[in-house]
């Protein structure tokens, strides 16, 4: 499996924007909800599932987008199943450490 991973770099904070290969330039919709994603954003280097998931083990924040990365973030409890939110039923997560 590849996904596509992007790392923001922005006043010393890094954030990795990552996404299943499939979804990129796609934009999904439920009632008032939206995700876009664009590879402004989430475009950057296709990497092999388990190369993305060592970049994201060591982040401090991501935004990442798919059945297949998410599946692997909770596998590797970088995140609670419980921290998913389904739009129009593709899974979505993000990390903050404040």
């Amino acid at each position: 499996m590849k996904v596509y991973l992007k790392i923001h770099r922005r006043n010393d904070i890094d954030t990795v924007a990552c996404c299943d290969e499939d979804l990129l330039n796609q934009v999904f919709t439920e009632g008032n909800l939206r995700i876009e994603i664009n590879s402004n954003f989430f475009g950057g280097d296709l990497l092999n599932i388990e190369q993305a998931m060592e970049i994201l083990k060591e982040a401090s924040y991501f935004n990442i987008v798919g059945e297949n990365i998410t599946n692997e973030a909770i596998n590797l409890k970088l995140l609670p199943k419980d921290g998913v939110r389904r739009i129009n039923n593709i899974p979505m997560a993000m990390k903050m450490m404040f």
